[in-house]
Order: C-alpha cells, then sequence, then structure tokens
C-alpha cells in the first residue's frame, strides 16, 4: 500500500506557481480553475469575527474521468488568535474545483515547463489585490484597484495611496498580515509501514527522530528550536498514548512532509481519536451536490506550522474529506475537514 506524500520547496521563481502550471503549494496567492464563478467573498468569511479567511494552500489532485481532468482542492483560514477552537475546523474553508479538458480557460495543450514561466490565465472577475480572491469592492478614489473587503482594502491601503489614480501597473507586493510566504508541494509516493512491521526497527527509528528532533536536525527544520518542536510533538497529554507514538513512528523516515494523501484511505491521527473527533467521524456530513458520501482524501501535517511562522495558528492534523465521486459541479463547492489538536499538559 502506498501513500503520497507533499514536501514543500521554494522555487527561484514562484512565477511557476501560477494557475497555469496547475500547481499544488502552499501559501501565496490561490490558483485559481475555474476563473469565472469564483467564491463568494461570504463563503471564504469567517463566522465567528467576519474577517475574510485567507488562503492556506491548495492540492492539484486529478481523478480518471472526464470532468476531472483538472482537479484542484483549496484551503482557507482564519488567521484571527480567538478563532482558533481545539478540534474544530470552523475556521477553515475547503473548496473543490475541476474542469474537463475541454474547457474555456485553459488550453487542452500543458504548458511548457522550460524556459522562463508565462503569465497566469487571468480570471474573468476582478480579484483582491491583497489576498486574490473576488472582489466586488473597487477603491472609491481609483476605481482601478480592487479588494474583497474593507478590512483587506485598509491593510492594503499603505502600499497603494502612492500609486492610487496612477496608470502604472504595480507589482503585487505580499502583505505578511494576510499573505503566507509561498512554497510548491512537490508530491512523492512512499510505502507506508505497516504497524505489525519489526517494532524493534520502528524503536530505533523513533529513537532516532526523537534525537534529530532534539537536536534540532530534522532537515528544513534545523532552525527550530526544541522549545518550537515540542509544540508540535512534544510535552502533550497524549504523549504516552499508542497512536502518538504511531504518528512519529510513521512519520521518522520522512519529518519533513506537509502533506499525506490517500483518497478512500485513513488519516494518520496524531493522538487518540475516542477523546478528541470521534463524534465528527460518526457524523461526516454528505457531499452537498450530489448527497453521496464524502471519503478521506489528504491531511495537512503540524509540521507546516512551522513553515507559516503564525504564533496563532496550531493543529495536530488537518484531515479533508471529499465527496467520493467528485461529482460534477460549477465553480466551487465547499467540502469538509475534521481538525485534530494535540493539548498539552499544562492545559490539563
Amino acid at each position: 500500500m502506498e501513500i503520497d506524500l507533499g514536501f514543500a520547496e521554494k522555487r527561484d521563481n514562484n512565477g511557476w506557481l501560477t494557475n497555469r502550471y496547475f500547481p499544488s503549494k502552499l501559501g501565496g496567492l490561490p490558483a485559481w480553475l475555474e476563473l469565472e464563478a469564483l467564491p463568494d467573498p461570504k463563503q471564504l468569511q469567517c463566522q465567528k469575527c467576519m474577517a475574510p479567511k485567507v488562503f492556506l494552500a491548495q492540492l492539484y489532485a486529478p481523478h480518471e474521468d472526464d470532468f476531472n481532468f483538472h482537479r484542484s482542492i483549496y484551503i482557507f483560514v482564519c488567521r484571527n488568535a480567538d478563532c482558533q477552537q481545539d478540534h474544530s475546523a470552523e475556521n477553515f474553508t475547503v473548496l473543490r474545483s475541476q474542469l474537463a479538458l475541454k474547457n474555456k480557460f485553459f488550453s487542452e495543450q500543458a504548458a511548457e515547463d522550460d524556459g522562463e514561466p508565462l503569465p497566469p490565465i487571468p480570471c474573468l472577475k476582478k480579484v483582491c489585490a491583497a489576498c486574490g480572491c473576488y472582489a466586488p469592492h473597487a477603491c472609491s478614489r481609483c476605481k482601478t484597484i480592487y479588494y474583497c473587503s474593507s478590512a483587506h482594502q485598509r491593510a492594503h491601503w499603505s502600499d497603494h495611496k502612492a500609486n492610487c489614480g496612477s496608470s502604472n501597473a504595480v507589482p503585487h507586493k505580499p502583505l505578511k498580515a494576510i499573505e503566507f510566504e509561498e512554497f510548491e508541494i512537490v508530491i512523492e509516493s512512499n510505502p507506508t509501514r505497516p504497524v505489525e512491521e519489526d517494532h524493534k526497527d520502528d524503536d530505533a527509528r523513533l529513537a532516532e527522530f526523537e534525537a534529530l528532533q532534539a537536536s534540532g536536525n530534522t532537515g528544513d527544520l534545523s532552525n527550530v528550536s526544541e522549545a518550537e518542536m515540542d509544540k508540535y510533538f512534544g510535552n502533550t497529554a497524549g504523549s504516552d498514548d499508542k497512536t502518538f507514538r504511531q504518528f512519529k513512528k510513521q512519520i521518522a523516515d520522512e519529518p519533513e512532509q506537509i502533506v499525506r494523501y490517500k483518497r478512500g484511505g485513513e488519516p494518520l491521527w496524531i493522538t487518540n481519536t475516542a477523546a478528541t473527533v470521534a463524534d465528527q467521524l460518526k457524523s461526516l456530513p454528505n457531499c452537498s451536490q450530489c448527497g453521496g458520501i464524502r471519503q478521506f482524501e489528504f491531511q495537512i501535517m503540524p509540521q507546516t506550522l512551522v513553515l507559516l511562522k503564525e504564533e496563532f495558528l496550531d493543529w495536530g492534523v488537518l484531515a479533508v474529506y471529499t465527496c467520493a465521486k467528485s461529482c460534477p459541479i460549477e465553480g466551487y463547492v465547499e467540502e469538509h475537514m475534521v481538525k485534530q489538536d494535540v493539548v498539552s499538559q499544562e492545559n490539563h
């Protein structure tokens, strides 16, 4: 049995991470697939603080049927600290979009991936200068720059005011409060290690991983302090439970993984589900479009938090469940997420 693992890599030129090249990526702006029926701002509004959620990641995950030739899953998150709740994904939104090979946005011929990247395929609607989402509101002064919300217009004003009314094109400048640093997510196949595999070997690998962890030498995590690593892996209420130990054993070979993809498989939970998300798993909502069941497709790992450098975000596992049929849709439809947290001992 194989599972696909995703690793974050920096590109020399982020032009390769636009929609023309159907990327999987973390951070930056969303690379929209369906370019006309973009999500309404209300669909991406946090229902607790009413602020706009921002783009976290997307995976390009086509299926073998005509209407899923191109298919991407998008994740958005509210960055407000007050909106983070244990074992609740209410501050996240997951969207699915898909297109047939023959569509009105993209050529049937794949873009060349050598030389310099070509510009992105433009959306047929205006997008927000701050976050890249659908923008129904224009700057009241120049009428040429658009925003998804007044919050993002205020955040962007310090950059825009000097050029407001100018006919000169202004390059996009990421706003750290809104846009995460951009990485490509490179997907590689990896054999899963059976639970019943040689336990001595497992224990040896786990000991090696923990030693690397303690010394700060787990690949790209080498600049992370032991205290920061403990936030994600150590000093947890479930540190002695078998689920947590199995989690660490499974990732020991590839500690830098930020995505685990196995459509129709099972998530790698970080702690016992009985005390955390069992009730949610028993009542997964069906697809809002076809009424069919949803199944697990992929999870975002806690290692991702190190790359985001966002002190207010925290999670153990973000498990994404999508329509098992990946039924035909138009535009963007919501899918489902189960968020499992690791609660530290001092919180008990």
